[in-house]
């Protein structure tokens, strides 16, 4: 929302060119934001974008690279978080997407669409489901580890307990982008050799799930957020940060939807509310009651 107050033309909804720059002017400043967001937050010193590397590796860069020391880039970890990137980028009219279109649709700007857009990622069923995926995990470890018992809590309706990361609202089967996802996590694990005992339970509930007839059945397999909560743990980025990794991904997407709609000179948004109440009920007047 301060992006705003600092570019007055991004609100020129109406001129190609401010949106234009306004485009370009978040995608620059959007990962800048949120590597400086993780350096902050892990007491490390700015760093700032090199030039002759791509989107991708500036990104890793700027989160990881350490004061004094060259910044590696492992080609399997670039590649693992490309795919991340690039799965999130859209996927029609999610929570957060829906978001931004109707707040883009009263003439709002993009800057303040989008931040209404994260607004909406927040929460655990939407964009920080990845992070719930990790919370239940550290949960699972904390009592234990027993994934057997967990998943037997996650078959008795009678128990709140919640299995995250299983199943998806519009993939009746197997979440496509999951199947990518998969093999990136494994690639990263095997050449990360990250030792990690949630990362154990992780694939202990996995291959539980897909032997177990029940979520078989029921088709309740693995999907994005279980996996991407894995790689992004093992590339060593705090789970605080997964929701705006989420909304790094999905910035191009949103960004999409608002100028198709712009573009489109689409109405204001505006959905119907069907009142399913009563009908006629009896009133008393005052002196009766």
């Amino acid at each position: 929302s301060a992006l705003t107050a600092f570019n007055p033309s991004s609100v020129n909804v109406n001129s190609e060119e401010d949106m234009y720059n306004a485009i370009v002017r978040i995608l620059g400043k959007f990962p800048v934001l949120v590597a400086w967001t993780m350096r902050k937050k892990m007491g490390l010193p700015l760093d700032y974008g090199d030039n002759s590397l791509g989107y991708v590796e500036n990104v890793l860069k700027m989160m990881f690279k350490q004061p004094n020391e060259e910044y590696k880039l492992n080609p399997i970890v670039v590649n693992a978080l490309d795919k991340l990137l690039i799965l999130h980028a859209d996927h029609e009219q999610n929570c957060s997407t829906s978001t931004v279109r109707i707040t883009g649709s009263s003439h709002a700007g993009l800057f303040v669409s989008l931040a209404a857009g994260v607004s909406a990622l927040w929460g655990p069923l939407h964009g920080g489901a990845n992070q719930a995926v990790l919370e239940m995990l550290e949960a699972i470890k904390a009592d234990g580890g027993d994934t057997k018992k967990f998943m037997a809590k996650a078959k008795d309706k009678d128990d709140p307990f919640r299995l995250m990361g299983f199943g998806h609202r519009v993939y009746k089967n197997f979440d496509p982008r999951a199947k990518i996802i998969k093999k990136a996590a494994d690639e990263v694990l095997g050449d990360l050799g990250v030792e990690d005992p949630i990362l154990d339970i992780a694939k202990g509930l996995e291959k539980e799930a897909l032997e177990d007839t029940y979520f078989v059945d029921r088709k309740l397999y693995p999907n994005v957020d279980f996996y991407s909560g894995i790689i992004y743990r093992a590339m060593g980025i705090p789970v605080e940060m997964f929701t705006v990794m989420f909304a790094l991904g999905r910035l191009p997407g949103w960004i999409a939807q608002w100028r198709e709609m712009r573009l489109n000179k689409e109405p204001i948004g505006r959905p119907r509310q069907i009142y399913t109440g009563y009908t006629l009920r009896p009133f008393k007047t005052i002196d009766k009651r």
